[in-house]
């Protein structure tokens, strides 16, 4: 059974960086999709970046500019490089990942942007 762990997130100050990483455990897999989702409680959950096999990237307009998805080359992890973090990115980050043709997710890393 494949899971999805994420890692990298944390408390920083408002214009500082963090970067989540996402690995898939369990099994050699490689992704057919991955992306980054946030949610704040009580909130819906948001889209954040995307990337696909052939490392075509998709952004939020909220973050475009400020984070970068990135993907190694067995595409079995996925990172979230965030830059330039404002108050309001305050959320869980949760990875998504296809494996197999079924969306997985992970268990979501907290990231505050506090002063």
């Amino acid at each position: 059974q494949v899971q999805l762990v994420e890692s990298g997130g944390g408390l920083v100050q408002p214009g500082g960086s963090l970067r989540l990483s996402c690995a898939a455990s369990g099994r050699l897999v490689s992704f057919r999709a991955a992306a980054w989702h946030r949610q704040l409680q009580g909130k819906e959950r948001e889209l954040v970046a995307t990337i696909t096999p052939g490392g075509a990237t998709t952004y939020a307009e909220s973050v475009r500019g400020r984070f970068s998805i990135s993907r190694n080359h067995a595409f079995n992890q996925v990172y979230l490089q965030m830059n330039s973090l404002q108050l309001e990115d305050t959320a869980v980050y949760l990875c998504k990942a296809n494996v197999f043709g079924r969306d997985i997710w992970g268990q979501g890393t907290l990231v505050t942007v506090s002063s």
